[in-house]
């Protein structure tokens, strides 16, 4: 197959090959002959013409680029498949990197497929993977970090994604890895409008609302940052409890199922676990968002009840970055021989059970209870847990308050916890200044028992916490 060739804004030549591998509604896709990046062209011919789709263009892949970061750059690489060029001939378009290997099924009927969301999160289609595709629980966690984190980031910059959703966020639960893509229509501040409104089960209640406005009508509500919140939200409840949030038994149109899903999706919006509304509530409604802990609890609150038809209440990307990695800290290794899931959140129950397959958990788990220092010798509780199984690693940002698990941050375990001759221990690694209150230190390769309202001092320097032993018997 003889390649043909694309003329970029910078100066260089791309060779692709003439097959088109992928088309939606505003682009087909080629490969690039050696495969490493796609071209892509835009299917209206007159945006070649439109300078202000050039300068957003010009705005995303050089301004706005996260992965041109020097120092983090690497890392967003692996978050965003985003643009590294702009085709000006033979037609408009963009380079961007090819989709690693993991984001397409290796095995089973989908073999070559792209993993989108809706193959893990639709229980129909679910039971047709591969047990080997459909990972655990931990890394569905993760998954919502990354997509978490990779908004939040976006955000920042003052960019909207305007359709995100599951087409266009890919993941792959064996790894928990998440990239966002089709990054090229993002909203640009006073650049740009968004190109579409989104797709349907993810658009914001007001788009959909007002989506028969006039475009210039003040009225009309257009993707934005707080849309992608909504969209974000919708995502992150499908990840974790395998269902959409609004699709429950109420109907609100016999008319017809379009103007029903119009009505269920926009104005008549209304949450499945709506706690003072129960009209849309499921009769199998076996896993509650209350099982996911507290902080997500909270925010699935905010986000499907506050901020449902009111989007300036909704929670940011950041306040659900922090929710789930504090929600990683939760976990409990399920020991139930066929649980799919393998881990479930510990919520605080005097007899923790896994509520995806009903195993109760049997024997004693450490919990440590996080402070922070107020003043010397003085210290409040974060309502911060982490909860120790075998091999459960200390990181800086469990025995610092300054410091967030997020991109930048040291991964280097500062300790570990064994269980060993029936007792729990915390295995001192890097730390010259952790020490048990009232018992005195812990040097470093030293070990301290966890016991019931033992007070270990992580750390004696700045910003260090006490973490306070509670045991849990069941």
């Amino acid at each position: 197959m003889k390649a043909e060739k694309a003329f970029l804004e910078s100066g260089q030549e791309v060779e692709y090959l003439p097959e088109v591998i992928g088309e939606g509604g505003m682009k087909v896709v080629h490969f690039t002959s050696d495969r490493s990046s796609v071209v892509c062209f835009f299917k209206d011919k007159s945006a070649a013409n439109d300078p202000e789709r050039r300068k957003r263009l010009q705005a995303i892949v050089g301004k706005y680029n996260p992965t041109l970061d020097p120092k983090l750059g690497p890392y967003w690489k692996n978050l965003f498949c985003w643009p590294t060029g702009i085709v000006t001939k033979p037609e408009l378009g963009v380079v961007a990197p090819a989709y690693p290997k993991t984001f397409f099924f290796g095995s089973g009927r989908f073999k070559g497929k792209e993993k989108q969301a809706s193959w893990f999160t639709s229980p129909k289609l679910r039971r047709l993977l591969p047990e080997a595709e459909k990972g655990d629980w931990l890394r569905y966690l993760q998954i919502c970090i990354r997509v978490a984190r990779a908004i939040r980031r976006m955000h920042a910059a003052g960019l909207a994604h305007s359709d995100l959703s599951n087409k266009n966020v890919l993941v792959d639960p064996t790894t928990g890895g998440a990239v966002v893509i089709d990054i090229d229509s993002l909203v640009v501040p006073q650049l740009y409008p968004p190109d579409v409104l989104g797709t349907p089960g993810y658009i914001a209640p007001e788009v959909l609302t007002t989506q028969n406005l006039d475009l210039k009508d003040p009225k009309k509500v257009l993707p934005s940052r707080t849309t992608d919140q909504y969209a974000l939200a919708v995502l992150i409840y499908e990840y974790l409890l395998t269902r959409h949030p609004l699709k429950g038994p109420k109907v609100n149109s016999t008319v017809s199922a379009e103007e029903d899903e119009y009505l269920s999706m926009g104005s008549k919006a209304l949450w499945v676990e709506n706690p003072s509304d129960t009209n849309n509530r499921p009769g199998n409604l076996k896993i509650p968002s209350s099982a996911l802990g507290p902080y997500l609890a909270d925010l699935f609150k905010k986000a499907f009840v506050d901020g449902l038809h009111h989007p300036e209440n909704r929670p940011g990307a950041d306040q659900w970055e922090r929710a789930l990695v504090r929600t990683v800290d939760l976990l409990v290794p399920c020991r139930g021989y066929s649980c799919e899931h393998k881990w479930f959140v510990f919520t605080g129950a005097t007899r923790p059970d896994c509520p995806f397959c009903g195993t109760t958990f049997r024997g004693t788990m450490p919990v440590l209870n996080f402070y922070r220092q107020r003043r010397p010798g003085q210290f409040v509780s974060e309502g911060h847990r982490l909860v120790v199984w075998e091999h459960q690693r200390l990181y800086r940002w469990h025995v610092y308050d300054n410091a967030f698990a997020g991109e930048s941050a040291d991964r280097a375990p500062l300790g570990y916890f064994a269980f060993h001759g029936g007792r729990w221990f915390l295995v001192n690694q890097n730390s010259d200044s952790m020490s048990v209150m009232g018992s005195g230190p812990v040097p470093a390769n030293g070990f301290v028992e966890l016991k019931e309202g033992a007070r270990i001092r992580l750390s004696e320097e700045q910003h260090g916490r006490l973490a306070v032993v509670q045991m849990v018997r069941s």
